[in-house]
């Protein structure tokens, strides 16, 4: 039984450096939050770099959130690659509101499992500020956390730096793109573009 345990321990830790490969959602929106009463749907495909002389990597993320309050709303979705998946959710709270910058704090959970990958919990973390340069081209930069894995061996954080732009089309389409900056070794530099699509 102790040999057992040990061989499943072992292949855990195999599956680490590739499972710590993956960005899950990306942040993909200004520090503004969804107007109250309205849903929005995102889509963006991330493209992973390669880290010490690994391949690049190929995911996709789709997102569904609403607006409860004037500073506050609500996202859920899933992130896709290549035998790793990611279910998600956070709540973002609109800290400074209509002022040259804005701030906005976001906590959520998701979940990591997959054929390439030990399943695992994890909590992310991400601050936002951002601001207009015209009414419809506004600037943000974030740095997003996830801290994976709590309790288990071979655990580690997730920290980048994301800078981006969102476009407004009109009041229904926004269209975005970024870039994640890694900050540790367990962070791979991104850059990802989508489309968000806001309607009651």
């Amino acid at each position: 039984m102790k040999i057992e345990r040990l061989a499943l321990l072992f292949a855990c830790l195999l599956l680490v450096p590739v499972s710590a490969s993956a960005q899950d959602f990306g942040i993909m929106e200004s520090a503004e939050t969804i107007n109250p009463g309205n849903f929005k749907i995102r889509a963006n495909p991330l493209l992973l770099f390669g880290r010490h002389g690994g391949d690049n990597d190929f995911g996709v993320a789709g997102i569904l959130g609403y607006g409860f309050a004037p500073r506050f709303d609500v996202e859920g979705g899933v992130a896709i690659y290549d035998g790793v998946q990611f279910f998600g959710a956070n709540a973002e709270f609109w800290v400074v509101k209509e002022s040259p910058l804005d701030v906005s704090v976001a906590v959520g959970l998701h979940r990591r499992t997959g054929d390439l990958t030990a399943d695992f919990n994890g909590i992310d973390l991400t601050l936002l500020g951002g601001g207009h340069v015209s009414p419809h081209l506004e600037l943000y930069a974030g740095l997003d956390f996830a801290f994976e894995g709590f309790g288990v061996p071979g655990d580690f954080t997730q920290a980048l730096l994301v800078p981006g732009v969102e476009y407004k089309v009109n009041d229904t389409i926004d269209l975005l793109g970024e870039f994640g900056i890694a900050l540790n070794d367990s962070s791979r530099n991104y850059i990802s573009g989508g489309i968000a699509i806001y309607f009651r």
